[in-house]
């Protein structure tokens, strides 16, 4: 922005005189540059390449503008690689100059560059589930409009528990800290309501062929599926292919039947049930507006990954309006993103003090809609903080959720 002369001249003259006038230095018309770090390769890049398409149609949608400020967008594809991560990271913050960033993806990915963003006092929009960086290491740059890990899952075990009155159950989730943290806050609820869980299988994220943990199943009255991206989709098809269709029932986490892998699916995920803090099926105005345009454009329904930069768009645009459109003061930045209370897609947003969002979280079932797989809400969770129904304080008192914590005392 450039002030001739006379405009410099009459700013000062006022500001002398005590006159309220527009702070010309403040007060500019630069950009708002947001980073995404998202996966568009690899077996996450499902999910990541949706975290773009959400993203860029909200900004389509409001005029290329947030906070009252243009967008300049500049999108690093990490690989679902903490170690590349790191760099894209270092690229946006030091070449690109961002503002604000957007994601990662994953949740190994987030502790990666958890340093980074803390000592560099970057704000950041995360779409990962990290858990104790909304928890007992809260990151004060960082909040999380989406889920953690187990956010979801403590809702899905009651459910499974109490109104499906499964007794027996089996788990498997990716081997990393998504799947850790979901597992165990699954098994924790789950077994605190009666049930056992009897067996857990942690395949690698990147595993070619899931026939080995098939073989060794065990008897249970279901499985619980903690998979990203196109994972659930696979383990699926080959529990198909091992006959095992009709001999344990399936439940998921939130991304294991994501509408990004459903669209590939027929009709072997019917009746599956899973939970999330999102559906294209929500009806609010928002999502009404939100998933038709989506499908227009890519020919299938917003997912978990699209809907998460989607929201993350609103309320950082929330954010931003309540400070005027400041990006001069992170500080500012960051206290507004904690106390934003928006509607978005997938229902009212507001946060807790550590950062993380308190939402709706929906039992949802594949069913098929004019010819194509959705996922349909059967129950509503209002109101799920991160902490579920535990006190806060006695939560953080214990490790964070892994493969050892809480034990596993029933596994056969």
């Amino acid at each position: 922005m450039t002030i001739d002369r006379r405009s410099f001249i009459q700013g000062s003259a006022a500001a002398g005189l005590g006159l309220a006038v527009p702070n010309l230095f403040a007060q500019n018309n630069e950009a708002l540059r947001i980073g995404l770090l998202t996966v568009k390769t690899g077996p996450l890049a499902s999910g990541g390449i949706d975290m773009e398409l959400g993203l860029k149609q909200w900004i389509a949608e409001n005029g290329n503008m947030i906070g009252g400020r243009k967008v300049e967008l500049t999108v690093a594809d990490t690989g679902g690689v903490p170690a590349n991560t790191k760099t894209k990271i270092s690229e946006l913050n030091e070449r690109n100059k961002v503002h604000v960033i957007m994601g990662p993806l994953a949740a190994f990915e987030a502790l990666a560059v958890d340093d980074y963003i803390r000592d560099n006092k970057i704000p950041t929009l995360s779409v990962a589930a990290a858990e104790d960086m909304t928890q007992r290491k809260p990151n004060p740059w960082f909040v999380r409009a989406t889920s953690t890990s187990s956010q979801s899952a403590h809702p899905m075990a009651e459910y499974c528990a109490n109104i499906k009155k499964y007794k027996r159950m089996v788990i498997a989730a990716d081997d990393i800290a998504y799947g850790h943290e979901m597992a165990a806050g699954f098994q924790r609820v789950f077994e605190e309501n009666g049930g056992k869980i009897v067996q857990r299988l942690f395949p690698p994220l990147t595993v070619p062929d899931y026939g080995s943990y098939l073989a060794q199943l065990k008897s249970a009255d279901a499985i619980f599926l903690g998979f990203a991206g196109s994972n659930g989709f696979r383990f699926i098809r080959q529990m198909n292919e091992y006959g095992l269709k009709g001999k344990i029932a399936i439940v998921g986490g939130m991304t294991a039947l994501d509408e990004a892998v459903l669209k590939n699916m027929g009709d072997e995920a019917l009746g599956i049930e899973t939970a999330c803090w999102y559906s294209a099926e929500l009806n609010n105005p928002i999502n009404n507006k939100f998933v038709p345009a989506f499908r227009k454009a890519q020919n299938y329904d917003p997912g978990f990954y699209a809907a998460a930069t989607y929201v993350n768009a609103a309320v950082l645009d929330a954010a931003l309006k309540s400070i005027n459109g400041n990006l001069s003061n992170k500080d500012a930045l960051m206290a507004a993103l904690k106390k934003t209370n928006v509607p978005t897609a997938r229902g009212p947003v507001t946060f807790d003090s550590y950062g993380n969002v308190v939402g709706d979280v929906y039992i949802r079932k594949v069913e098929r809609k004019d010819g194509r797989l959705v996922n349909v809400v059967t129950k509503t969770y209002t109101n799920v903080s991160q902490f579920w129904k535990y006190d806060p304080k006695a939560f953080l008192a214990n490790p964070v959720y892994s493969k050892d914590w809480p034990p596993a005392k029933n596994l056969e």
